[in-house]
């Protein structure tokens, strides 16, 4: 698919970009270890402008605080706090015994989603479920399908079956509340089932040197439909439901059904994630991760802070709705489909 094969050019680009400038070594003890951190994330973390973050100020910060006789723990905390600096919940470092990683992207925030209020008083635990999509019909003759994670794929003939199981259906509501992202492949796969013609994804940008402002111009990506011999939706009305904690591959989901005709985003403004993982080690063995490469929405618009909802659909769950088992954002949504039916 088109953005697998993008994802391929984005790390090409990232490794071409360690060739193209020296490589620092570090020594393997606290401060080598730390100066490596940093400098990774120096010469190739990509939203330092956005985040209005500077980052050399974060270094006299946390650098001072390194000392040799720090345990691991310790250290790991320090790093840690110095990587929540940049507020990126793709930034993660990774150790034996921990893994560091910044919440106060979604925990500021309303959940806005419980799957088991709609699991038993909207279907009475009656719905189906095909890997990591639920789905079943409302009352209303609506369709309603939550995708829990892009991690693992449908697969053409699955959505096949879910899109002749919704065949009768006056429109179809694709909940992706909690869904934590995974891998951006599946986003076409679902995607290209809503679009009748080849249509502009958004951008990525790689960097191309070591300076916080090193990037190439942005490169279109595209998602075509599906093709013959595959089942479409057509033109009934389509909303996708998502909440804070609708992240990173999900993310890019919303931005790019958000702008198909037809189609609306209602419930809260999305968590954002927007770029491109890249990975790298430390002297002592550590793990980090963290976006490298940004993806603009096809409006040319950076998501990482994340979609918000269409125009006059921004909704919280009301604590009122929820003590009588209704889901205030998933109502809403009901009601806004059968007004355009």
């Amino acid at each position: 698919m088109r953005t697998a094969y993008l994802i391929i050019i984005s790390i090409i680009a990232l490794l071409s970009l360690e060739a193209c400038h020296k490589i620092d070594e570090f020594d393997n003890n606290r401060k080598g270890n730390f100066d490596a951190l940093w400098t990774i994330l120096d010469e190739h973390y990509c939203f330092f402008k956005e985040k209005d973050v500077d980052w050399h100020e974060v270094y006299l910060k946390y650098s001072a605080k390194v000392s040799p006789s720090m345990n691991q723990n310790d250290f790991f905390n320090l790093c840690s706090e110095m990587l929540d600096e940049l507020r990126d919940g793709h930034t993660n470092l990774s150790t034996p015994f921990a893994s560091s990683y910044y919440r106060k992207w979604w925990s500021d925030y309303p959940q806005n989603y419980d799957a088991r209020l709609i699991q038993q008083y909207y279907f009475n635990f009656n719905y189906l479920s095909l890997g990591a999509v639920d789905y079943g019909f409302l009352t209303q003759n609506i369709g309603y399908m939550h995708y829990s994670t892009f991690e693992g794929g449908l697969g053409s003939g699955n959505v096949d079956y879910i899109m002749s199981y919704f065949k009768s259906a006056s429109g179809l509501i694709i909940d992706v509340r909690d869904n934590g992202g995974g891998n951006l492949t599946n986003v076409d796969e679902l995607v290209n089932r809503f679009i009748d013609k080849r249509i502009l994804a958004g951008y990525i940008i790689h960097k191309t040197g070591p300076g916080h402002n090193d990037f190439d111009e942005p490169y279109a990506y595209y998602i075509d439909p599906i093709g013959a011999g595959h089942l479409t939706w057509g033109n009934r009305p389509v909303v996708v439901l998502a909440n804070r904690s609708t992240f990173s591959a999900a993310n890019n989901f919303v931005s790019i059904m958000k702008l198909i005709p037809g189609v609306a985003v209602i419930g809260a403004t999305t968590g954002g994630g927007s770029g491109m993982p890249f990975s790298s080690e430390l002297p002592n063995g550590w793990g980090i991760r963290f976006s490298a490469c940004p993806i603009l929405d096809a409006n040319g618009t950076c998501t990482e802070f994340g979609v918000e909802p269409t125009e006059g659909c921004a909704i919280d769950m009301k604590d009122t709705d929820y003590l009588n088992h209704h889901d205030t954002i998933l109502d809403f949504a009901v009601d806004y489909i059968l007004s355009r039916i």
